[in-house]
């Protein structure tokens, strides 16, 4: 007989998620087993697969709730950003960087083990980034020739972009002399050429 689903077992389904993005974010997906998924999540590994088929069911849920957050917070920012692209960037950057600081361990899954996730859960998880890919990829055609006349070297210039801000888990401190969003706004400065007022350096 199946076990009887419990009442907070959505709650709890999320925490055992948040303490293996935690888990996965130190030791890689690789180097985590069923045994240690069970520890960090306080349960035995019979409740483990009550909740989850497998490390890999796990690794597709992290990855796909993080990705599905970012979009979800695209499409927020931007219907709600006024027309100018320069200051619809601004607060994407801002979004992008304020969601990797709330979800660091899930973000540096993302980053670290999307190749572990294979056939079509990965590629799940792929449509979603070049979703948001495109999305800001749109915008830096708004902005004008610097930034590609070619779908090819806007795609560049947008990765470009990613490459800039999506490394930020490796050394950013939210907890230093300047928050996520200070951050935000250097990059979209930087990324823009423009100087410490906003204007063109």
């Amino acid at each position: 007989m199946a076990r009887p689903q419990a009442p907070d077992y959505a709650d709890r389904r999320q925490a055992m998620l948040d303490s293996a993005a935690a888990l996965y974010a130190r030791h890689g997906f690789p180097g985590a087993s069923i045994v240690d998924l069970a520890v960090a999540c306080g349960v035995s590994k019979s409740l483990l697969y009550h909740y989850f088929g497998s490390k890999e069911d796990i690794l597709f849920e992290i990855m796909l709730d993080h990705v599905e957050a970012l979009k979800l917070m695209v499409d927020t920012v931007l219907a709600n950003a006024p027309p100018d692209p320069a200051e619809r960037l601004a607060q994407l950057t801002r979004g992008f960087l304020g969601a990797y600081v709330g979800a660091s361990d899930r973000h540096k899954v993302l980053v670290n083990d999307l190749d572990k996730l294979p056939g079509d859960r990965g590629r799940k998880v792929v449509r979603i980034e070049r979703e948001l890919i495109d999305r800001v990829g749109d915008i830096l055609g708004e902005l004008g020739p610097r930034y590609g006349t070619t779908r090819a070297e806007r795609r560049a210039s947008t990765m470009l972009y990613f490459g800039m801000i999506n490394w930020t888990h490796t050394w950013f401190d939210a907890d230093g002399p300047i928050d996520a969003v200070q951050l935000a706004d250097r990059a979209t400065a930087i990324f823009l050429g423009r100087g410490p007022e906003g204007k063109p350096s």
